[in-house]
């Protein structure tokens, strides 16, 4: 199995590059601008929800091109391996990116964690249309971006990482001072902003790059939907005002683009990252495990495991500790929990396929099975308790969740174009996401022939 460090990165990206036709800034647009603005959390079902106030997005929609009934994303369906996939064109399983960090197996007899403290080196396995861009001469950047950190393809950044100011651009956060939206105690003043303020500052800070940098290539990612659809629910009455003030944030954004006089040059692209459903209960698959001695407990803590399951919201990446028992163990799993309640599937390696996922043997990465929750009913990592099926307070899971399998019509994106090459009125039917990146490749004039999605054939030439 390959170690993936900063110099095989290193090594791939060159070797890419090499074998690769880059485009040079001459050949590319570089009149061009794409804007990419991710409304972490909003489910395209929200687009079309009476209750909803969105007169920015169904604006642009007018105006541009809407994926009607949604944008189809990738597995697992969280935030890390669906930016990484707009960004590359690839699913989880060729980008490597399966979890909001890098999922690290133990030796024999000890857990897997997930680390999120990552450069993009350590996550992604093969360029980003933005490494692409960059290395054509454009100018680029990014604010609160999963998956970016310690990349030198950005003209400015502000990555969405555990100690993000420490991985920005200076440049960036002086001005952000200077603008009054940081205090001199920088680090004292991020943390205490509140998710609606942290929204607030990346809007801002996006809308002052637009306008002083021109970036052909910007990133954009929002957190507030997610974090209230998580803690309050979709379709709330809180998750509504969450939802109408992410529309007020876009609506500045579209300011900033006017106000720079690239409106006519800029194609803006709106997304989410994934869906979102209710879920008042919860599975603790780690309890019935614990149960069976198939795992220990130290002081209300996962302590050792023969196998046992990390949460991603409506699935359970479940990893078993010794490699050489690994069958037999999964099959010891299935037996414990297919057709309990909660339970929709256990899918196995030889299942992968269904969901885009590699075998473990090829990428350690890879569960060795995955449990997927029934609709309403998310998965926990809680290894107290002494029941499998739990309300979700006594389970201490969200009331909202994601991470469903992708074929979950609730966990279809949001997907808007509009601007520059976009014919008004436009409809298209459901998507993958895999097809924005190609997308903004044929936008900006630039090869990538990495992707698997092809361009939206709703482009028009300029």
């Amino acid at each position: 199995m390959m170690t993936w460090t900063h110099r095989t990165f290193a090594v791939l990206i060159a070797a890419w590059f090499c074998s690769s036709p880059v485009t040079r800034a001459d050949e590319a647009d570089t009149q061009r601008h794409v804007v990419i603005v991710s409304l972490d959390g909003l489910a395209a079902y929200l687009v079309d929800d009476p209750k909803v106030p969105l007169p920015t997005i169904r604006r642009l929609a007018r105006e541009g091109c809407i994926v009607d009934g949604g944008m189809t994303v990738s597995n697992p369906s969280v935030t890390w391996p669906n930016h990484t996939t707009l960004l590359t064109g690839v699913r989880p399983e060729k980008h490597g990116v399966l979890a909001n960090g890098v999922l690290v197996r133990g030796p024999i007899g000890m857990p897997t964690v997930i680390d999120s403290k990552r450069d993009q080196a350590d996550l992604v396995r093969l360029p980003t249309i933005v490494d692409v861009a960059h290395q054509a001469g454009m100018r680029t950047g990014e604010i609160n971006w999963p998956c970016t950190r310690g990349s030198e393809s950005f003209d400015d950044q502000f990555p969405d990482v555990p100690d993000a100011l420490e991985h920005s651009t200076p440049r960036l956060l002086k001005e952000l001072v200077e603008l009054e939206l940081l205090d001199e105690d920088i680090a004292g003043s991020f943390k205490q902003l509140s998710t609606v303020g942290r929204d607030h500052l990346w809007t801002q800070a996006a809308c002052h790059l637009i306008r002083s940098r021109k970036p052909n290539l910007m990133l954009v990612h929002l957190l507030n939907v997610d974090s209230v659809h998580h803690t309050l629910g979709p379709q709330t009455a809180a998750g509504y005002t969450a939802n109408a003030y992410a529309d007020m944030c876009l609506a500045q954004i579209v300011d900033a683009i006017d106000d720079a006089g690239i409106r006519e040059q800029t194609t803006l692209i709106v997304v989410s990252d994934h869906g979102f459903a209710a879920t008042p209960k919860a599975i603790r698959p780690n309890v019935v495990l614990r149960e069976a001695g198939m795992l220990a407990v130290d002081a209300g803590k996962l302590s050792t495991a023969r196998v046992h399951v990390v949460p991603e919201g409506g699935i359970g990446l479940v990893y078993c500790t010794n490699p050489s028992e690994s069958k037999q163990t999964i099959e010891a799993f299935k037996k414990l929990f297919l057709g309990k309640e909660g339970v929709a599937d256990v899918i196995s390696p030889d299942r992968y396929r269904e969901v885009g996922f590699q075998h473990p043997r090829e990428y350690s990465q890879s569960p060795d099975a995955i449990l997927v929750a029934a609709d309403g009913h998310s998965v926990s990592g809680s290894v107290t308790g002494d029941t499998l099926v739990a309300s979700n307070t006594e389970a201490r899971t969200a009331i909202g969740s994601h991470g469903f399998l992708s074929t979950m019509p609730k966990m279809k994106a949001m997907c808007i174009l509009s601007g520059a090459g976009i014919p008004p009125g436009t409809h298209l039917s459901t998507i993958e996401n895999i097809d924005i990146a190609p997308t903004v490749a044929q936008i900006l004039g630039l090869d990538y022939p990495s992707a698997d999605g092809k361009a939206l054939t709703v482009l028009q030439k300029p």
